[in-house]
């Protein structure tokens, strides 16, 4: 709520220098006698109002466009505030009816089923981003992917998880963010091949490019979980930078050849940690680690 503001004019009735501006009616008035001196005044204050009866909220539009958000946030909402347009509270019976329309107008956010499915859909986006530590510029990746498949009718007769689970794990390789099928499955909680089968799916039919994944990307993530020094990790990404100039990590999985550089500069640099400590910290087995292990020594040698 705006305060009367005091100013250092004189009044003309009385003679005092208690005159008041109220910014809330545009009225500047005399405190003592009463008298108006004007009722039309310019509001000089900043150029915002708050809807939602938030006043720290100082913008002057809403929030910003999202594909994240099944209406992309432009749809209009009642709001939350129990007063009618002059700032009057609503009586008990006009609130009870408000707080009816406030439930049909959220229920009916969504008319069809393609857009009850996108509403779904991005919830499920929205609870993964907090449980596999995402960034929003993947969400909005995966949501823009996710609609892409709708546009090519892909989503119907299938898993919205499925789905939503590919959508993700390919704006994941997209944006470079070191997370594997493994990690999206148990995330959402359905079948790895189930993952693959929707991902090769939109792979296909919406001819995404992908960008080769670069091992170094992997190494801080399993140096972590691991628990490894920094110099370990340094030297282990010297030796991909090594076998990257050589060819030999073209083809190769990833976070294999990541998890064999840091078993090798776990070696050289004499920190104890055995092949199945970084094969459950990568998600890989102990043979593909010695097997990448044998390549890397060559180059080593």
């Amino acid at each position: 709520m705006n305060r009367p503001m005091m100013s250092s004019h004189k009044c003309p009735s009385c003679g005092k220098q208690k005159i008041v501006t109220d910014e809330s009616t545009g009225e500047l008035f005399c405190s003592i006698c009463g008298f108006v001196l004007n009722d039309k005044l310019e509001d000089t204050g900043a150029e915002w109002r708050s809807f939602a009866g938030d006043e720290t909220n100082r913008s002057r539009a809403g929030a910003g466009t999202s594909l994240t958000m099944h209406d992309m946030g432009l749809s209009t909402i009642i709001g939350t505030a129990n007063k009618d347009s002059t700032g009057k509270p609503l009586s008990a019976s006009m609130k009870t009816s408000i707080e009816r329309l406030r439930t049909w107008d959220s229920r009916t956010q969504a008319h069809s089923s393609a857009d009850r499915n996108l509403r779904q859909a991005l919830n499920e986006m929205d609870k993964l981003k907090d449980k596999l530590a995402l960034a929003d510029a993947v969400i909005e990746k995966a949501a823009y992917i996710y609609r892409k498949a709708m546009e090519k009718k892909l989503v119907r007769g299938r898993s919205i998880h499925g789905l939503v689970a590919a959508c993700l794990y390919a704006a994941c390789r997209n944006t470079e963010t070191p997370r594997t099928l493994d990690d999206i499955a148990k995330g959402i909680n359905i079948r790895r091949k189930d993952v693959a089968r929707c991902y090769r799916l939109i792979y296909r039919e919406l001819e995404l490019k992908m960008p080769v994944v670069d091992p170094v990307k992997g190494v801080s993530r399993i140096a972590s979980i691991a628990e490894l020094s920094e110099k370990t990790k340094r030297k282990a990404i010297s030796i991909l930078d090594k076998a990257k100039k050589v060819g030999i990590v073209a083809g190769k999985d990833p976070m294999g050849i990541a998890a064999a550089a840091l078993y090798l500069a776990c070696i050289s640099s004499g920190e104890v940690k055995s092949q199945k400590d970084i094969s459950i910290a990568s998600g890989v087995t102990e043979v593909t680690i010695r097997n990448r292990c044998a390549g890397l020594r060559k180059i080593l040698n």
